[in-house]
């Protein structure tokens, strides 16, 4: 297969590069500053949940260092060049990202499972937490590896790697060899994430008592529901104002309150406890429901394209425009290395009170040595 050109067109390489470059700068940036914090305060890295959310930053990290990079290499690079062993390093690079992203995910959403359904027993300790992080890690390093193993690049001599693996430009590398073997890991393992996470979080909402069924219909009813309120609130108010004036009129008179008054106003003050514990139980109900909508659709809006190419690829093939498609689509995949902080640690209040802290420990001696 010969590309009508040689280059990308302008256009596409611009937008592509500073769309890599941006996930890089944000995606690194909001990484690091999470794992700082972590490291920085000791009791924060003790518990068995920060531990599976540092392993899901130290993946995206990993993902900004290495993966993206050299995807801006391979849309930068001319199609005519010999990119063969750059191509294989780069299929390795998405394959570990890809299962790497996935199993982390899929940890993560495991251990809040583990949190609502069981808060007093937990089943996932830290013994039992190392070592499903090794399983991941062991996991995605097989994963990167499976490229070189297609090409034999443990087992072939120097002269052979050079024949098998020199072709014309980037997309012979894999319309020739049909290096399609290291697919077969990232598609199972979306899919299960995707599965596991829509079960999981149902799970958790449903021990919340949320009901899924009803939230969207909540918000109609409760316009209507607010109306009748003022309304049945203001004749309340009209109809109490005489028996509430004649009350007082006999407070007055007789010098201590009624025992009927006493016992309404504790039954009134007991009522705005139970109303007000009702509306904070339901603020975090609409917090929870609201996060996990966003860690689901984050999660598949990002990984679904490229999971969906990869399909194609399979039993179509590549071709220059799937090849082009298939680097849009990594870009989008890429975002969830700038949503991961923010849906998984800037959401704690304990790790928001950590930066806070930070950052105004750093920010006060700056104001100080300037006035």
């Amino acid at each position: 297969m010969t590309p009508s050109e040689s280059h990308y067109s302008i256009s596409f390489q611009v937008s592509l590069t500073c769309f890599l470059l941006l996930e890089i700068v944000l995606g690194l940036s909001s990484n690091l500053t999470v794992l700082i914090i972590y490291c920085v305060k000791q009791n924060l890295v003790s518990s068995v949940s920060n531990i599976i959310t540092m392993n899901l930053h130290v993946v995206d990290a990993l993902v900004c260092v290495c993966c993206i990079p050299l995807t801006a290499v391979i849309v930068l690079l001319p199609l005519e060049a010999e990119t063969a062993t750059i191509s294989c390093f780069h299929e390795a690079c998405i394959s570990f990202a890809s299962v790497g992203t996935a199993a982390s995910v899929l940890a993560v959403t495991a251990d809040r499972y583990d949190i609502t359904a069981r808060p007093t027993n937990r089943v996932m300790t830290m013994g039992r937490a190392v070592a499903l992080l090794g399983i991941i890690w062991t996991g995605s390093f097989t994963s990167f590896l499976i490229p070189f193993m297609e090409v034999g690049f443990f087992i072939s001599s120097d002269s052979d790697l050079v024949n098998q693996t020199t072709v014309d430009h980037t997309n012979e590398f894999y319309t020739e060899l049909g290096l399609y073997n290291h697919l077969l890991a990232q598609i199972p393992i979306f899919f299960s994430t995707a599965l596991a996470m829509l079960f999981t979080y149902y799970k958790i909402l449903q021990a919340l008592n949320i009901p899924i069924g009803m939230r969207f219909q909540h918000n109609l009813r409760r316009k209507n529901r607010k109306s009748r309120n003022s309304i049945s609130l203001s004749t309340a108010t009209h109809a109490e104002s005489p028996d509430l004036s004649q009350c007082s009129t006999a407070q007055r008179r007789s010098g201590n309150p009624p025992l009927g008054i006493s016992t309404s106003v504790s039954v009134i003050i007991a009522l705005q406890r139970a109303v007000k514990r009702h509306r904070e139980r339901k603020k975090r109900q609409k917090r929870v429901f609201r996060m996990s909508l966003l860690i689901i659709s984050t999660f598949l809006l990002c990984w679904t394209p490229i999971t969906v190419l990869n399909t194609i690829i399979l039993s179509t093939g590549l071709g220059d425009l799937t090849f082009r498609l298939r680097l849009s689509c990594l870009v989008m995949a890429y975002g969830t290395t700038i949503f991961h902080p923010l849906l998984y640690a800037f959401t704690r209040q304990k790790l928001q009170k950590v930066f806070r802290n930070r950052i105004r420990k750093m920010v006060v001696p700056m104001v100080e040595g300037d006035t």
